[in-house]
């Protein structure tokens, strides 16, 4: 089969025992890009979301959502996967990393260079989800794909990184797409000097500009998402990176929305940081 005509898989895969509710934010996410996908003029095409919404037992997205920060979370989603899509194939890296991959099925989806080897970590019952959904549709991965089940909270990730792999001594792409919020500052800090230290110099990161969460408007209907939020190192962290061995760029979701063409209806402060890494952090 080729990657655009996914099939259903032959049993459903609940997986709401297994998954941790940070875990089952990847569903809402793979909705949005199921959402995404099925418009006539989308700005990503990935055929294997559908799968794992169907998967899990979930309705198909039939509309857009209705409430303002629905609405606001969705666009941000959107946007946040092309860009992202764009600057990882741009980075020149032929090491990318994806950490909390969730559901992100950017190895199979991108045109990657040849050579090019991607590394997904998250939990184990997550991978397993998405294992068994894949294969169940007969995916087949677009660039070489390792898989590590891992706790990012845990210090020996990073070795176990470079024993599946990884080469921390040459240039590597990483992305922590919708992930930094999760996390306590002290945490996220934590997990940010580990990604430093496995950077080569000219490694480029790529992530949320930091939000401050206790002054996001709530909505009821997204309180499954919003109450796990933790903020993360806040409106510091493009900061926080500068002083730690990375030159940042921040670019605004604004500037994102009008540059594919997908202005956002009202202003807002959210944006994306590429930082990259020198020496002497």
């Amino acid at each position: 089969m080729t990657p655009s005509e996914p099939e259903t898989p032959s049993e459903p895969v609940p997986p709401s025992e297994a998954l941790s509710p940070v875990s089952r934010t990847a569903l809402s996410v793979a909705r949005v890009r199921a959402h995404e996908t099925s418009r006539p003029d989308p700005l990503f095409v990935d055929p294997y979301a559908a799968a794992f919404v169907t998967a899990a037992g979930m309705p198909m997205p039939a509309a857009g959502p209705g409430g303002d920060l629905a609405k606001a979370l969705v666009a941000h989603g959107i946007l946040r996967t092309r860009f992202y899509d764009d600057r990882l194939l741009a980075a020149g890296a032929d090491q990318v990393v994806l950490l909390a991959a969730g559901l992100d099925t950017r190895a199979y989806r991108l045109d990657w260079p040849a050579g090019t080897r991607v590394f997904e970590l998250d939990l184990g019952p997550v991978l397993a989800f998405k294992e068994r959904v894949l294969d169940g549709i007969g995916a087949r991965p677009a660039a070489a794909r390792t898989t590590l089940a891992a706790d990012l909270l845990d210090p020996d990730w990073p070795a176990r990184l470079v024993a599946a792999g990884f080469d921390p001594s040459r240039p590597s792409a990483w992305l922590a797409e919708g992930l930094l919020v999760y996390f306590a500052p002290e945490e996220a800090a934590g997990l940010l000097t580990a990604v430093a230290g496995l950077a080569a110099p000219g490694s480029r990161l790529l992530l949320e500009k930091g939000q401050d969460v206790g002054a996001t408007p709530r909505d009821p209907s997204l309180a499954h998402i919003t109450e796990l939020w933790r903020g993360g190192l806040g409106p510091d962290t493009h900061a926080w990176l500068d002083r730690h061995g990375w030159a940042t760029a921040l670019t605004a979701l604004d500037l994102v929305g009008e540059t594919y063409d997908r202005p956002l209806s009202r202003p807002t402060t959210r944006g994306f940081i590429e930082a990259v890494r020198h020496t002497g952090g």
